[in-house]
């Protein structure tokens, strides 16, 4: 297996880490507050992405610009995580991992569009009506069903994708340092503030902390956020990144699959055909190639 197998093996694996995140949440939930949460998954992250930055050889040094961005996404990652844990508490994962992580290039795309920096083609604005229907699918809206449509985790969820637009946004307009230096100082600060002004670390019932609640806290530190960060940047660095960005699509499905595994949610059909939809979406707007064509042989 080349260095490229190996790449898109690891990817893989990622993007069902990532997937199953949703779940994580859905478990940790009936543990630990959404601020708690917060200090302990990012705590732990930051912790082991230390080993892997001196591996990698990059300075940790970072200029104020950084430092200023670093610290207004950290603000936003700790709200979008307040709404992500809410929704998915309230809610199901399935529902969350599809609508968020569908709707999120989805939104970024717009809210670029609306600052000048992106122009909108026929095409793109026949993407974001077909992403439309899809996120609406998601909501159940062709059942008309009131009580199914206008619930609050269907905020929950848009709330947190509308924030993790403006993380991205934010985020791209720092181009001196390393994006998993970047990546890490934003976790140190998020813990920082978390811990300053939203969770008291004392109150914290550790001796009620059990075997599941542990196996679901190191894989949302470890393997969604710690790995997969770390793969999904080499891979970029690698590979480019067109090729990672299709590894994507990869996640909100990972997320339908396993809340029916691990949560016994149901495979809502309407889900599924709403994901479909917001996926084809985002690969229209961002011209992403799930498949390559290979060269005919003459």
């Amino acid at each position: 297996m080349n260095n490229k197998n190996i790449f898109y093996l690891l990817l893989f694996f990622g993007m069902i880490a990532w997937g199953g995140s949703w779940v994580n949440v859905k478990v940790l939930g009936d543990y630990i507050s959404a601020y708690e949460m917060i200090f302990m998954r990012f705590g732990i992250t930051a912790l082991t992405m230390v080993p892997i930055i001196i591996w990698l050889k990059h300075s940790f040094k970072i200029d104020l610009k950084s430092l200023g961005l670093v610290t207004l996404v950290s603000i936003t990652l700790i709200f979008y995580n307040k709404y992500y844990y809410l929704g998915t508490k309230f809610g199901t994962a399935s529902l969350g991992g599809a609508m968020v992580t569908t709707l999120i290039p989805i939104l970024t795309f717009v809210f670029l569009a609306l600052l000048g920096s992106k122009k909108v083609s026929k095409k793109d604005a026949l993407a974001l009506f077909i992403g439309a229907i899809g996120v609406l699918t998601m909501m159940h809206i062709w059942s008309f069903d009131t009580e199914r449509i206008f619930v609050i985790q269907n905020l929950y969820f848009l709330l947190a994708a509308i924030l993790w637009a403006i993380l991205t946004i934010i985020s791209s307009k720092s181009t001196k340092i390393s994006p998993i230096v970047f990546t890490f100082y934003m976790y140190i600060i998020t813990v920082a503030l978390d811990w300053l002004f939203f969770v008291d670390v004392r109150s914290m019932a550790f001796e009620t902390f059990d075997g599941i609640f542990w196996l679901n806290i190191a894989l949302i530190s470890l393997a969604a956020s710690t790995f997969t960060n770390t793969i999904y940047f080499l891979g970029i660095e690698k590979l480019g990144a067109a090729e990672v960005s299709s590894f994507i699509f990869l996640v909100p499905f990972s997320a339908i699959i396993l809340s029916a595994i691990f949560l016994g949610e149901k495979l809502d059909g309407f889900i599924i055909l709403g994901t479909i939809l917001t996926l084809f979406a985002v690969k229209m707007l961002n011209n992403i190639r799930v498949l390559k064509r290979r060269p005919k042989s003459v």
